[in-house]
């Protein structure tokens, strides 16, 4: 597969998770609805310029655009937020996780 495929495919994915629009992507990027759909699809690159445009307006680091998500990236934001709480709401966090994954394993053994 082609890298400009699938750098599209997660500037494609990064605009639906957030639930934008092709046309509200274009207005803000001053590009034509018809790039985008270009982007998305692997036919049109991408310049730097616009790599860092999709990365602000879309939340995503260029190297998660590039590169995809490192299978790590979730459990370090985790960390990182987690550290900055009280005592109090780590500890709540962590009786929710538990909680969680008591569900699943019930889940799991009545389904």
């Amino acid at each position: 597969m082609r890298t400009d495929n699938l750098l599209g495919k997660r500037l494609k994915s990064a605009r639906e998770m957030l639930k934008l629009s092709q046309e509200f992507v274009s207005k803000t990027m001053n590009l034509s609805r018809t790039a985008i759909v270009a982007i998305e699809s692997g036919e049109r690159k991408v310049s730097t310029d616009e790599l860092k445009q999709f990365s602000n307006l879309y939340g995503w680091s260029v190297e998660r655009l590039l590169y995809g998500q490192d299978d790590n990236e979730n459990v370090k934001m985790f960390a990182r937020g987690f550290e900055s709480l009280t005592e109090q709401d780590q500890n709540e966090i962590l009786s929710l996780i538990e909680f969680k994954k008591r569900m699943k394993e019930r889940n799991l053994n009545n389904g």
